[in-house]
């Protein structure tokens, strides 16, 4: 693709402190981002691996697809594959399902503020991991008790992720990578143990939310107002709705739905397409919903520099994951907040009251921190709502020709599987991953994806020290 460059060009290549293979390039002019690419660099093909195997696989292998949120890929098969097998689980399948995902979402959630964010504003002792770092006289403002509070919770953190995991493997049977997610449910028959013990996890993370991760957020939020402007994106939004309440999966902890130019409107599954002149896939490939979309490399591509394709919906870029999830519901959060926006404890306070303080790198962090902080507060009632005694899966045969659809939230955004079976094996299968929405090149159109507009205007007073261009991709979490 030829481009002509506007101003200064800064290249970052591999973006680290993230969970993937990125590269960015922004032009910068007059102290500000003018034009942003960013370039997927890993070619996987699961799509293709799939083909001609049992569809029983799915739900194993594409938890492979990543390390950090294989239980989001897991739960998005077994979902795609009870369409398929017209199956639907227990309540205790539902219930162990959102408690199993949801173990994955509130370590996760920490991990991307301590282990990936955080030392962008906090700064550690001079001895890596926290070495090497950008320097500067206006990039570490906190104050030395705050930053102090940050940096031991970024250690805490280490030991919270590893309750995290076991929560998982006690309901899940394993983790990473869960063995228990099947279609028709999981295999895993909780006993009063396993429950008592997650449940005492639990309560452990809550209390690491309250005493470290919601407070430093806070903190981080007071002492870089600025950050409040930077990042805004395209103000569009998806959700593909998580956590079920019911088993008719028609009430959602976080609802299904889009948000598109100011509006709030129902989520159509059918308006999704991915766009890949830009991407190193064949043209004649693009603009095709994934229930009908083919993974076709083409890495010889002349326009084409990303392996990403572009996710649309109606034909807009549409950011996802925890703002997305969070301006979508709309739900209460928690004090935290009211102190912060300066309102009485004695009244509730919805995401939406941050207004257009949400749009930006630190709204996408507090999105993320009460998102967790609302998860672990449901998950306490849900681990209470399993029955021991009550069976936890329904058993379903192969069919000999079938078509599925399934979608869920990962930590990181919206995440899809669509499936045909032709002779009890898959003929079809498409994904489209988080990332692949807010990393996506430009759209036939040539309109920048999600993180590409969140670049443009950042401000870059150093290009030596560009922390702002890694500020705005990390908030992310690509």
């Amino acid at each position: 693709m030829t481009r002509k460059p506007r101003g200064k060009k800064i290249v970052i290549d591999p973006v680290t402190r993230i969970e993937g293979h990125l590269k960015v390039e922004v032009e910068v002019s007059n102290g500000k981002v003018v034009n942003a690419h960013c370039s997927d660099m890993l070619f996987r093909g699961f799509e293709i691996i799939l083909e001609g195997r049992d569809p029983r696989d799915a739900s194993q292998i594409t938890q492979r697809i990543c390390g950090v949120c294989p239980t989001s890929h897991g739960t998005a098969s077994v979902l795609c594959l009870d369409d398929a097998f017209s199956v639907k689980p227990t309540s205790n399948g539902r219930i162990l399902r959102n408690l199993i995902l949801g173990a994955d979402h509130v370590w996760d959630h920490i991990l991307h503020f301590y282990h990936l964010v955080a030392l962008d504003y906090v700064k550690g002792p001079e001895a890596p991991p926290f070495i090497p770092r950008y320097t500067g006289p206006k990039i570490y403002k906190l104050p030395p008790e705050i930053n102090e509070l940050g940096v031991k919770g970024y250690l805490e953190a280490l030991n919270i992720r590893r309750i995290g995991h076991e929560m998982t493997a006690i309901l899940g049977g394993r983790a990473p990578h869960v063995h228990g997610l099947v279609v028709g449910g999981v295999t895993e028959a909780p006993t009063v143990d396993g429950i008592a013990g997650y449940l005492w996890r639990l309560k452990k993370i809550e209390k690491f939310y309250d005493t470290y991760y919601l407070p430093t957020v806070y903190a981080v939020a007071k002492y870089y107002p600025e950050l409040f402007k930077v990042g805004v994106g395209c103000k569009n939004f998806l959700s593909y709705g998580v956590y079920p309440l019911n088993d008719e999966c028609t009430k959602f902890l976080f609802k299904p739905g889009v948000y598109t130019k100011g509006k709030d409107r129902p989520l159509d599954l059918d308006k999704i397409s991915e766009d890949v002149k830009y991407s190193w896939y064949d043209e004649k490939t693009t603009g095709l919903n994934p229930k009908e979309g083919k993974t076709v490399p083409k890495v010889d591509k002349k326009t084409a520099y990303s392996f990403a394709k572009a996710p649309r919906y109606d034909g807009l870029p549409h950011e996802v994951g925890p703002l997305a999830r969070m301006w979508i519901e709309n739900p209460v959060i928690s004090k935290h907040a009211n102190k912060f926006l300066g309102i009485p404890k004695d009244k509730d306070v919805r995401f939406r009251d941050l207004g257009e303080k949400a749009f930006s790198v630190l709204g996408r962090i507090v999105a993320r921190a009460e998102e967790g902080w609302i998860e672990v507060q449901a998950m306490k009632g849900w681990i209470m709502e399993i029955r021991p005694s009550e069976p936890v899966y329904v058993k379903a045969p192969v069919p000999e020709e079938a078509t599925g659809c399934g979608v869920t939230e990962a930590p990181r955004g919206s995440v899809g599987h669509w499936m045909k079976i032709k002779g009890k094996k898959i003929s079809h299968y498409q994904i489209i991953a988080p990332t692949s929405w807010n990393v996506s090149p430009r759209d036939d159109a040539g309109t920048p994806g999600p993180i590409e507009q969140a670049l443009i205007g950042t401000p870059v007073e150093d290009v030596k020290n560009p922390v702002n261009v890694l500020r705005v991709i990390r908030s992310f979490d690509p």
